[in-house]
């Protein structure tokens, strides 16, 4: 469960630390005091889409932190590097001026994408515009999909539905009429032809260049080499650096057995004259077997040209032009043979639509199982929502199988007895939809993961009795998750475990929010000015007593 938020400079929010606990937490508040602004910070922290303009004016920064409490291992963690301590999983944002963002877990960084995963799996925010997702019918697919738990199935069917498109994919590339095929045969034989003429070789650039350059300066190399040999080898004469040495080495010989260090400093000298005599002689063998032939110089030139004329056409390397070769061999038998490939395509398809279909059916099948379970436990929640005589069905309808199969599914409502069921989208109301919502919502939960449940002024468009049994839904949620919910119910407010109150005021010629816990007394005011507003008499104070205490009695049923 959410146990601690800390905000930083979120908007009006200097500070803030709001301890929730378990149950009902509600907030409530006058509009525009920053009530939102707790929601956002709350899906800053779990890694969604957020701007620099929730930086609190002034400051350079923002930052979020949230600590969970009781987190299981989950696959999600490990898949993103991280794991819980002793049950506990520490999430902060922090989020600069210039839109750069900061994430870490329990201190490890991670990157946005990977706090959203991770935070998805903690809590789910319920916002006021989730009714209407309702009215778009591409969404109830992806409901009863959740609900039902098909995603063996839908797996199945969507892995075998891409095979099926790849083969179509590769039919459609050998269509092709009469006279494209004759422009596309002659160019790939045009290619063909040049890069075969061409009789290239692994590595040979490689080996040119550096030959090129050894030919391009033969005349330094010829003469360093001929320089070095006359330092080390003398002339006619001798009188070079190896003859010095061996006489030098010989001169000190007849003292060696006489004194260790004379042995020291002979057997030094033998060594360099074995050394430079060595070096004399690799650079007499480099001398003969130099060969600077100038027309061997002009054929590499050709050919290091030839290389660049191709490389601009064909690929950047030797190997990739070879691997060019070999396709464009590949895509000519393909046209030459193309009737027989496509005969076996064909095939190939026939079996993988029987299969997909049979997938789909499959598909199909188990979502209409759940389609049944669903309409069920929806129809129970909107009884218990006092909507006992609207009824609540799915359709479905069969289309051409695409990426999610071949259902086209659509929920229906009549929202009054005798009326046929329709669209939701024609008929409900803004606080059926929300009442709809929240029956989905609570219904999803059950097959979630998921402790704590925010729902952000899903009780838009209702009153009366209907708030006092949408208060009461919330409380039975409670007991199972973390429900934290933002209001302007005195209904809600006071169904509440916790109650916190979100009040704006001003300091130092600024403007604050501040989040504060209440008693029982407290509550009693704020759940009075829910009511009636500024007019605050004792009756309404009463009243607010007796929406408390008649809360009170009724979770100590649940």
């Amino acid at each position: 469960m959410l146990q601690l938020l800390h905000i930083e400079n979120i908007a009006v929010i200097d500070e803030a630390d709001i301890t929730f606990d378990e149950g009902f937490n509600a907030l409530t508040g006058e509009t525009g005091a920053g009530k939102s602004i707790v929601i956002d910070a709350m899906s800053a922290v779990l890694g969604q889409r957020t701007s620099r303009d929730i930086i609190r004016t002034g400051a350079t920064k923002a930052f979020v932190g949230a600590m969970f409490t009781e987190v299981p291992e989950l696959d999600v963690f490990a898949a993103c590097g991280v794991a819980p301590e002793d049950g506990e999983l520490l999430l902060q944002r922090e989020i600069s001026a210039e839109g750069k963002n900061v994430c870490r877990v329990n201190s490890r960084p991670v990157t946005v994408a990977q706090l959203r995963k991770i935070g998805g799996a903690l809590l789910n925010i319920h916002g006021q515009n989730d009714g209407q997702q309702l009215l778009d019918e591409e969404q109830h697919g992806t409901y009863l999909d959740s609900f039902g738990r098909v995603d063996a199935e839908l797996s199945a069917y969507q892995e075998r539905f891409k095979a099926m498109e790849e083969l179509r994919k590769k039919l459609r590339s050998l269509e092709m009429d009469e006279a494209e095929k004759e422009r596309r045969v002659d160019s790939l034989n045009f290619q063909i032809d040049e890069l075969e003429r061409a009789q290239l070789k692994p590595g040979e650039e490689e080996e040119l260049l550096q030959r090129r350059n050894l030919l391009r300066n033969s005349e330094k190399f010829m003469s360093a080499i001929q320089g070095a040999l006359w330092n080390l080898n003398g002339g006619d004469d001798g009188g070079g650096a190896v003859s010095a040495m061996q006489q030098a080495a010989g001169a000190l010989s007849s003292a060696k057995s006489l004194d260790g260090q004379f042995a020291q400093l002979s057997e030094r000298l033998e060594s360099l004259y074995s050394e430079a005599y060595d070096v004399a002689e690799t650079l007499r063998d480099l001398e003969s077997s130099f060969d600077f032939s100038p027309q061997e110089l002009d054929e590499l030139e050709a050919r290091a040209d030839q290389l660049y004329r191709l490389k601009k056409k064909y690929g950047p390397t030797v190997e990739d032009m070879l691997e060019y070769l070999e396709k464009r061999r590949e895509e000519l038998d393909q046209i030459a043979f193309a009737s027989d490939t496509a005969a076996r395509l064909e095939k190939e398809l026939q079996k993988h639509r029987v299969q997909v279909e049979k997938d789909a059916e499959r598909l199909s099948e188990a979502r209409q199982a759940a389609a049944k379970e669903l309409e069920n436990r929806i129809q129970e929640e909107l009884r218990q929502l006092d909507m006992p005589k609207v009824r609540f069905a799915i359709r479905f309808e069969r289309q051409e199988p695409d990426a999610t199969g071949i259902d086209v599914v659509r929920f229906l409502m009549s929202a009054n007895v005798g009326e046929e069921l329709r669209p939701i989208h024609r008929i409900a109301s803004g606080g059926e939809l929300a009442r709809i919502m929240l029956a989905l919502k609570n219904v999803l939960a059950e097959n979630e993961t998921i402790d704590t449940l925010v729902f952000d002024e899903v009780d838009t468009g209702v009153s009366g009795r209907a708030a006092q049994k949408v208060a009461a839904k919330l409380a039975q949620v409670s007991r199972r998750k973390q429900v934290l919910c933002v209001t302007h119910l005195p209904q809600l407010a006071a169904m509440a475990d916790t109650h916190f109150c979100v009040e704006k005021g001003e300091r130092d010629g600024r403007t604050y929010t501040q989040v504060l816990r209440l008693d029982r007394e407290r509550r009693k005011q704020e759940l009075a000015r829910l009511t009636s507003g500024d007019q605050i008499t004792p009756a309404i104070l009463a009243g607010a007593e007796e929406l408390i205490a008649g809360a009170e009695a009724y979770k100590k049923e649940l």
